[in-house]
């Protein structure tokens, strides 16, 4: 690769960076900006895609000839949701209440490759008017890949009023001063390159002590081998305390267990002379009075390690993209010291090493905590946001967890996870489950789609009727489940875990070239679950239907109408009789502008019946007595819908289904079952722990908790089928599973309420 390896001149190559993806939905669009060189190719093979380009210089121009594309003619703003870029099309000449100028292209059968001559913005969308689709018309989801010319070098938008800002040269290291309350971020531009960071309490090191981050102290108060965004989230120093907070990181992957590269790290592998991030760090804070050492202790952000299951200490390529960085606030006035790490011998760096970023931000800038989330590995970064409901729930609980892209109430500390369990079974309780993904499938092929993706036979289901589904692929493992409604004939909405549904049902609608439409609803339709036995005495005091859809009584288990406040003029909201507890209980849907007032209405009715919100702790102890599977835990990888303890979903009776021909085999001989455990004692086992039957594993543990309604713990297993009887004697493994066993017997699940008696009542 031609590196220069000795002394402290180093060269690298460059090259183009692995390209990011995105996805355009029918009836979407997206602007992007662009510099010069950089490469745009719009669709792998999408022949019923309909394509409108618009190319913007730097001053608001068409440049769309620069492309060599066609002249731009009119598209109807009605048939895209340019909502998003309303703004920025009228401050670029763009009038949002007439036709938008654009280039049509109909159909791809090859990919269109479009080259940047200069610095623009591309607003790519996908037009779609709403009667083309009773005219039997189907558009193809589009694929966008970019590549960045000059090796994918990226830097994000600022964040705010940057005080300073530099570059660290690749095999290099930079000290400098933050002071208490500004911003820090550190930024890795091309992608797959570490960074080693340190920081020192500036009135220490005036006073001659070197109070710097210690790892093992971070790790033993956060409670984490890995520091991040949430409410235990700083960096200490010896004295246990706290030098940063991590603001925001879109990485993920950052190492807190060894040092800095060394000499004699490299020495010892054949590289005398190595230039290394431990010497440079004692270079670069040798002005401010601080020690040389041989190896430096540090914070190693976009390295990717781990602990692997024999407690050996792994590491592999970086996952950070170009453009991914960590922020951190600090919490008194610091001396730091940030590297762009040298090692070209191992794939730490990607086997290139690159530079890296560093922007100070003045104390008054304002940053949303945040973590990175993305829909596909090659999907571009979303921040996670506050959902539409977190103007109510912030006052209440500081305990958030990420739910996708949002955030997501672990508890509240004014009733505690106890109370709001309680609340759930014995009154009522409100939650913001807005992480939900929803589908619209949408078409005269809509019913033979979802015959053909999902395990139910959903030519049975009526409208405003709904039924817990799944999707398995063609071995039988579950890709997603959910609760599915049919809304008319030819119109279904998927509620449910991934974006993978999405990609599921584009992928066979486009294999069998159905007449459809699967349009995300991202977060265009936040909602609350209502649960409890008295939710539907506080919705008696709210909901208005008309005559022509159910009313709230009529609501069956798995129903839904369409509601209102109050009164024909309220705010309108899709009302669900469905959950996720167990207990009677409802779910509500509506637009992110009634959200707030949805939530008060709601709040404000059920004081009487002592309502409470709930977060996701009580959820997970609630959704295990009932015996619901969940995602990562019940079905994974490698394990079919009966093994997860999903046959019931399952109807083989139905004609052709994916997954169906090794449902059928696994349902004749399988070989595990997901049981129940009811443990002879407190304490809970953690997921994946073995189950035993003397000296033999027969099984893991998949979810557990401590029950309070039955005052033990209980657990749900995967089982051999010889050892899945109820009544049969098992002991869960602790400590390596071997020196400590938990007494168990099988039961079946449900673990409460087996016949699902409370959810219809």
């Amino acid at each position: 690769m031609g590196h220069q390896r000795h002394g402290r001149n180093f060269a690298g190559f460059q090259d183009i960076g692995a390209p990011v993806a995105q996805y355009i939905e029918p009836r979407g669009c997206v602007r992007l900006s662009l510099a010069a060189g950089d490469i745009l190719q719009i669709g792998e093979h999408a022949p019923r895609a309909r394509l409108a380009l618009a190319a913007f210089g730097p001053r608001g121009g068409r440049i769309e000839a620069a492309f060599g594309l066609p002249a731009p003619s009119p598209v109807s703003l009605d048939d895209f949701d340019h909502r998003p870029l309303t703004g920025w099309l009228a401050a670029n000449g763009a009038d949002p209440t007439g036709p938008f100028h654009a280039t049509c292209i109909d159909g791809l059968t090859e990919p269109l490759v479009l080259k940047a001559p200069q610095a623009c913005d591309v607003v790519v969308a996908l037009p779609l008017s709403h009667g083309a689709l009773v005219g039997g018309q189907s558009v193809d989801t589009v694929k966008l890949s970019l590549k960045r010319a000059g090796g994918g070098r990226t830097l994000p938008p600022a964040l705010g009023d940057v005080r300073t800002e530099f570059t660290v040269s690749r095999a290099s290291a930079m000290a400098y001063e933050v002071r208490e309350g500004e911003i820090l971020q550190i930024i890795d531009v091309d992608g797959q390159q570490c960074s080693d960071f340190q920081a020192f309490r500036k009135s220490a090191l005036d006073a001659g002590t070197e109070w710097m981050i210690d790892g093992t102290t971070t790790r033993s108060m956060v409670r984490r081998a890995f520091p991040g965004p949430g409410l235990f989230d700083k960096f200490y120093d010896g004295a246990m305390k706290p030098l940063l907070q991590v603001v925001q990181d879109t990485c993920g992957r950052h190492d807190t267990f060894g040092l800095a590269c060394t000499a004699r790290g490299y020495e010892e592998r054949g590289f005398p002379g190595h230039v290394n991030c431990s010497d440079n760090i004692s270079n670069a804070l040798a002005p401010y009075g601080v020690g040389a050492r041989a190896g430096w202790p540090a914070i190693n952000f976009f390295w990717n390690t781990w602990i692997d299951p024999h407690h050996h200490l792994q590491t592999a390529e970086s996952w950070s993209r170009p453009g991914d960085y960590v922020t951190m606030r600090a919490l008194d006035d610091l001396i730091c010291v940030t590297t762009a790490c040298p090692d070209d011998i191992d794939p730490i760096n990607g086997w290139n090493p690159t530079d890296v970023h560093v922007r100070i931000y003045r104390p008054e800038t304002k940053v949303m905590q945040a973590i990175a989330y993305r829909k596909k590995e090659d999907a571009p970064m979303q921040i996670s946001q506050p959902s539409a409901f977190h103007e109510r729930l912030a006052p209440l609980t500081d305990q958030f967890a990420p739910a996708r892209d949002l955030w997501s109430p672990i508890a509240f500390p004014s009733y505690g996870t106890q109370g709001e369990y309680w609340a759930c079974r014995e009154a009522a309780t409100l939650q913001d489950m807005s992480g939900l993904r929803k589908f619209d499938v949408i078409g005269p092929d809509a019913e033979r789609l979802l015959q053909l993706a999902m395990t139910r036979d959903i030519s049975k289901l009526a409208v405003w009727r709904g039924t817990y589904a799944l999707m398995c692929d063609e071995s039988g493992e579950v890709i997603d489940d959910g609760t599915l409604f049919r809304l008319s004939d030819h119109l279904f909405r998927w509620c449910c875990g991934s974006e993978e549904s999405g990609t599921w049902l584009n992928s066979l609608a486009a294999e069998h070239d159905m007449q459809v439409r699967i349009h995300d609803l991202q977060g265009a339709l936040p909602n609350l679950a209502l649960q409890g036995p008295k939710s539907r005495d506080i919705l008696r005091k709210l909901v208005f239907t008309q005559p022509h859809v159910p009313n709230l009584d009529q609501l069956k288990w798995f129903g839904a109408t369409v509601a209102r406040l109050n009164d024909r003029e309220g705010i309108p909201f899709l009302l669900t009789r469905s959950g996720y507890t167990g207990e009677l209980g409802y779910e509500l849907f509506c637009s992110r502008d009634n959200a707030l007032p949805l939530w008060d209405a709601l709040m404000e009715a059920g004081a009487e019946f002592g309502l409470k919100p709930m977060g996701s702790a009580a959820l997970e102890t609630i959704r295990i007595e009932a015996g619901l599977a969940a995602s990562g835990a019940e079905f994974t990888a490698g394990c079919d819908a009966f093994e997860a303890g999903l046959g019931f979903a399952v109807d083989l009776r139905k004609t052709t289904f994916v997954g169906d021909a090794a449902l059928r085999r696994n349902a004749q001989s399988p070989r595990r079952a997901l049981v129940g455990l009811h443990l002879d004692c407190d304490d809970v086992p953690v997921h994946g722990a073995p189950v035993f039957k003397g000296e033999r594993q027969i099984g893991q543990v998949t979810s557990a908790t401590k029950s309070p309604m039955l005052g033990h713990a209980i657990a749900m297993a995967r089982l051999s089928v010889e050892h899945a009887t109820p009544g049969g004697l098992v002991d869960v493994g602790q400590l390596d599973g071997r020196m400590k066993r938990l007494s168990a017997t099988v039961v079946t699940v449900p673990f409460i309420d087996p016949k699902r008696e409370r959810a219809r009542a």
